[in-house]
Formats: C-alpha cells, sequence, structure tokens
C-alpha cells in the first residue's frame, strides 16, 4: 500500500470510515451467496423456468465467482487495489439492478454471471485493505471485523430474502443491493488509499487451467444431486476435467519464470496450513447452514420468518465471538482460541444428534449460539495467523486464494451434505417400513381394526415413517460434521506462532 495519505504517526486518516465502507460492501456481497435461495420459487414462475433450470441462477453466480476471484491479485497490481474495488463494487450494483429487472431465465443467468464477476474481487480485497490501513498489533481487530461480515452474512441472508420475497417482491432481493452499494462506492472514493502498482505479465496459461479446473468442479457439485452423481456420464467427463485442469496448473506454477500463482506463498506453513483450515470452516459453516432451514420447514413445519428467528441468535453468537476474539488475539495465542473454537463448534454438533421432531425451538437456539462462539473463535485468530508471517507483496494472491478455498469448501459441504441427506432418508425409510406390518402388535395398538385397509391410519403411518427418516438422516450429518471438527484439531498444533521479527514490516509495505 502507498503511502500516500498517511497521518504523522503513520497511520491512515479516517481508518474507522474507510472500515465501515469497505464493510458495507463485503456484506453486500456475501449476502448473494445466500439471500437469492428463498426467492427460487417466486422465480420460478415470472422468469418461465422449470424446478431444474431455476438453479441456475445460483450456478452462474457461484461458478463465476469462483472462476475470478484468483485473478483479483493480478488485475489490483495492474490497475491498483482501490480502483478494482471501485469498478468491482459499480459493476455488482449495476449487475444487481439489472437481475431486479430481469424478463426471462436467460437474462437471469446471464446478469448473475455478471454479478459473480464484479463480485468476486471484494470479499479478498476487503480483507487486503484492512491488513493494509491497520498496523501489526491491530490486525486481530481488524480481523474480528472482517470476520464478522463475512460469517453473519450467510446466517442472515436467507432470513432477509425471505422476508424480502414475502412482503415484497423477489425482485427486491437484488434491489436491496442498491442503496447499500451506492454508500459504498461513494465512502470508498472518498476515503481509501491509492496503492502502488506493480505491472506483471499474464498467465493466461495458467489462469485457463485454473478456470477450468475450478469451472469443472463447480458443476460436478452443482449438477451432482441432479443426474446420481457418477452413474452419469456427464459427471465422470466434469471429473476428468477438474483432474486434468489442477493436476496442469499444479506443474505449470511450479516450472514456469512468471507463474499465475507463485509458489512461493504456499511455502509459508501458516498461510499453507490456513488454507486447509479455512477449507474445513467452509465445510461447517455454509453445509450446517444448508441442513438447518429445510429441517426447520420440513420436520417442524416452521414458516420462513419463523425459521429465521429461530437461527438468528447463530449470528449473534459469532458477533460476541468476534469481539471477544478481536482483543483476546493480542494476548493468547492464537493457536489455543482456535483449539477451543473447534471443540465448541464439536460440542454444538454433538449436541444437535440430539434432536428430536417432539423438541422445541430452544435447542436450536442454544446449539446456534454455541456454534456462532465456536466458529468466530476459530475464524478471526486463523485468518490473523495466515497472514501473520506471509511475505506483504502476495498478499492480495494470498487473500484471493483465502476467499476461494472457503467458498470451494462450502460448495463440497453442501453437496456432501446433501447427498448423505437424501441417501440416508431413502435407507432409513426402507429399513422403518420393514416393520409395518398386519401382524406388527404396536401396529394393532395404533388402530383396532390394523392399519391395512385403513387409508387414513396408513397415510398417518407413512407421514410418521417419512419424518422420522428424515430426522434421523439430518442426525447422521451432524454426527459427520462433528467428525470432520474433531479431525482438524490436530492443524491447529502445525500453525506458527509468528515472532516479532517477522510481523513487524508487513503493514505498509507494497
Amino acid at each position: 500500500m502507498s503511502q500516500q495519505g498517511l497521518g504523522p504517526n503513520g497511520e491512515y486518516p479516517n481508518r474507522g470510515l474507510i472500515t465501515v465502507m469497505i464493510m458495507l460492501a463485503t456484506i453486500m456481497q456475501v449476502l448473494d451467496t445466500t439471500i437469492a435461495n428463498v426467492a427460487l420459487p417466486s422465480m420460478t414462475g415470472d422468469l418461465g423456468a422449470s424446478q431444474d433450470t431455476i438453479t441456475w441462477v445460483l450456478t452462474s453466480y457461484i461458478v463465476a465467482a469462483a472462476i475470478m476471484t484468483p485473478v483479483t491479485g493480478w488485475l489490483s497490481d495492474r490497475i491498483g487495489k482501490r480502483e478494482l474495488f471501485l469498478v468491482s463494487i459499480i459493476g455488482f450494483v449495476l449487475a444487481s439492478l439489472a437481475c431486479g429487472v430481469a424478463w426471462s431465465l436467460p437474462s437471469m443467468v446471464i446478469f448473475r454471471l455478471v454479478q459473480g464477476l464484479f463480485g468476486a474481487a471484494i470479499v479478498p480485497l476487503s480483507q487486503t485493505f484492512l491488513l493494509d490501513i491497520n498496523p501489526r498489533e491491530k490486525a486481530g481487530s481488524a480481523m474480528a471485523m472482517w470476520g464478522a461480515g463475512i460469517m453473519v452474512g450467510p446466517i442472515i441472508g436467507p432470513t432477509l430474502g425471505g422476508w424480502l420475497t414475502e412482503s415484497y417482491n423477489w425482485r427486491w432481493v437484488f434491489l436491496i443491493n442498491l442503496p447499500i452499494g451506492i454508500i459504498a462506492i461513494l465512502g470508498c472514493a472518498a476515503f481509501l488509499p491509492k496503492s502502488t502498482l506493480r505491472p506483471r505479465r499474464f498467465d493466461f496459461f495458467g489462469f485457463a487451467m485454473l478456470s477450468l479446473g475450478i469451472g469443472a468442479l463447480q458443476m460436478i457439485l452443482d449438477r451432482g444431486g441432479e443426474v446420481d452423481w457418477f452413474n452419469a456420464i456427464e459427471i465422470w467427463i466434469y471429473l476428468g476435467l477438474a483432474l486434468t485442469g489442477f493436476w496442469v496448473f499444479v506443474i505449470h506454477i511450479n516450472t514456469s519464470a512468471q507463474p499465475f500463482l507463485e509458489p512461493g506463498m504456499f511455502a509459508d506453513r501458516n498461510f499453507a496450513t490456513g488454507l486447509v483450515f479455512i477449507f474445513v470452516i467452509g465445510i461447517i459453516l455454509l453445509a450446517s447452514l444448508a441442513l438447518l432451514p429445510p429441517m426447520l420447514s420440513r420436520i417442524f413445519g416452521y414458516p420462513v420468518i419463523t425459521t429465521g428467528l429461530v437461527m438468528g441468535p447463530r449470528g449473534v453468537g459469532t458477533m460476541i465471538s468476534m469481539i471477544l476474539v478481536g482483543k483476546l488475539v493480542r494476548s493468547v495465542d492464537a493457536r489455543i482460541l482456535v483449539i477451543g473454537g473447534l471443540l465448541l463448534t464439536a460440542l454444538s454438533l454433538y449436541e444437535m444428534t440430539g434432536f428430536s421432531p417432539q423438541m422445541g425451538s430452544w435447542p436450536v437456539i442454544w446449539t446456534g449460539v454455541v456454534q456462532g462462539l465456536g466458529l468466530g473463535l476459530v475464524f478471526v485468530p486463523l485468518s490473523t495467523i495466515a497472514f501473520s508471517t506471509i511475505d506483504a507483496r502476495y498478499r492480495a494472491d494470498a487473500t484471493s486464494l483465502f476467499s476461494l478455498v472457503r467458498n470451494i469448501g462450502s460448495s463440497i459441504g453442501i453437496s456432501i451434505v446433501t447427498l448423505f441427506l437424501t441417501r440416508n432418508i431413502q435407507i432409513n425409510h426402507v429399513e422403518l417400513g420393514a416393520t409395518i406390518n398386519p401382524f406388527n402388535p404396536v401396529l394393532r395398538q395404533v388402530s383396532p381394526l390394523g392399519a391395512a385397509g385403513n387409508a387414513t391410519a396408513l397415510q398417518q403411518l407413512d407421514g410418521l415413517v417419512n419424518q422420522q427418516a428424515a430426522m434421523i438422516s439430518y442426525i447422521d450429518d451432524f454426527w459427520l460434521m462433528m467428525l470432520v471438527t474433531l479431525a482438524a484439531i490436530p492443524l491447529a498444533l502445525i500453525l506458527r506462532k509468528p515472532g516479532v521479527a517477522t510481523a513487524a514490516p508487513m503493514v505498509h509495505a507494497d
């Protein structure tokens, strides 16, 4: 970051305003990863789409953002971080306006692609700016602020989207970005500091191979459930393309003179371990968010607004954790905070394995608060320590890769838990239904004449079997995520506590 505009103490003036404007843009972008989900049924009729094709509204955004995210470092070096951030926000807001007035499914998919392309750089650049404008001793507080936006956004997204859709129209899911985006544009234009340009050659071949791998992987995750995964030739083609793209990319960056991503950044142990950690956090954060709303709707019969209110305290837990950890990270070993956060998250998931259709909303609320506290304790120290020892010249590339890996982890996590949920529901339904026959004495207690031949009794029994089969399947997913969380704990031992010598010059050197 350029020294231009520094105050007499070597600090940036208006740092508070810069942080607010950056976080406005970040929250706006992160919200759009989940806010449109609940509006899909309403879009289907208006856009003339089917249940199968309407999901391209989500897929187009995810794929475009995933492919464009790694380019953030090169673009910011080429045109400047401030300029790229402003262009990204402006393009995102205009694309949001276009989505709000879309007249057909093809037009919506195109506008969502554009929105994903422009929105990709917002999150990694926001993290880069906060690291740049804050001195080393305040990096933890800065990452707490950034982490709050990253983690709370997906939590409140479905609730806000449901309220806008029910109270107004699905178009407001996108139009809500206009006032937020305009404020962010004006604030960033006024206060963001300029950075020094560092033009470098664009490695088109490396970018093409990475894009091929990412795009094919996203297609596997998005299309797998619809075509029964590896029983379809389509998925095998995507798998071949993904493996080819990633394999050639890895070889290329290690042999090219000017690679798309410099392999030197992966030599930093904290950053490399942080990438593995953030992948796991991505799985846990959005996978649990993908499971709970349909569970509350399907098994407990909660409407969208009630579901949002029940899940809202999870965001409160995250915010409390962010406030505390921003101060604790200065005096407590970040590795201890990470382990404590993972243990809290595992505890919440263990308690969630005790859910039953007969319970009230309280178990969902308090386990959500505990999980929010745990994930907050992990996210902030991890974001801080992952970038504490890496060379400042890698920062833009490193933050974009950090965001990319988190998003890929989220996509993989959602696909895995959805796959297990769907298959386990079928298996559990068969196993539970096998005990229902006219000779079962328990069945005769339910209906004196036996359920056989009694259509009402059979319908009620089938509903109970479906409910129990689904509940058991959700519990199985909670067990799986708990085991993934516990398996990540040993990784904390690999993290290296940053020494004073490695941390000093990282703030204003670009």
